[in-house]
């Protein structure tokens, strides 16, 4: 499976955007598509996670009610649109893909281990 993430730019707080991470190759192995960022200095951090076929979805307490994050299976893609967006988000976005399935619902992925497949990352800069 291969990823490719797009979207970032630079915007100034209170904006939005929306980023796009478009799958390929064994997209059928695909269970869990998650959002992940890395600010400068800091740690990777999980953002938001998506059920590939049942849509559930699940967030970072940081994000919850200002992004949402949701897939087009017709077109292998997985959306993170990010509304009221605040100095603090600025980060490299990276998106990632899961071939385990969610036995045990999708709260668990969390965890970067839990994912197989990484993109490139693509950068978000909030000016405030």
């Amino acid at each position: 499976v291969q990823l490719q993430a797009s979207g970032g730019g630079l915007v100034q707080a209170g904006g939005s955007l929306r980023l796009s991470c478009a799958a390929s190759g064994r997209t059928f192995s695909i269970y869990v598509m998650g959002w992940f960022r890395q600010a400068p200095g800091k740690e990777r951090e999980f953002v938001a996670s998506i059920n590939w076929g049942g849509g559930a979805t699940y967030y970072a307490d940081s994000v919850k009610g200002r992004f949402t994050i949701s897939r087009d299976n017709a077109k292998n893609t997985v959306y993170l649109q990010m509304n009221s967006l605040k100095s603090e988000d600025t980060a490299v976005f990276y998106c990632a893909a899961a071939n385990e399935p969610p036995y045990y619902g999708i709260t668990s992925y969390y965890a970067e281990t839990k994912y197989d497949f990484w993109g490139q990352g693509t950068l978000v800069t909030v000016s405030s």
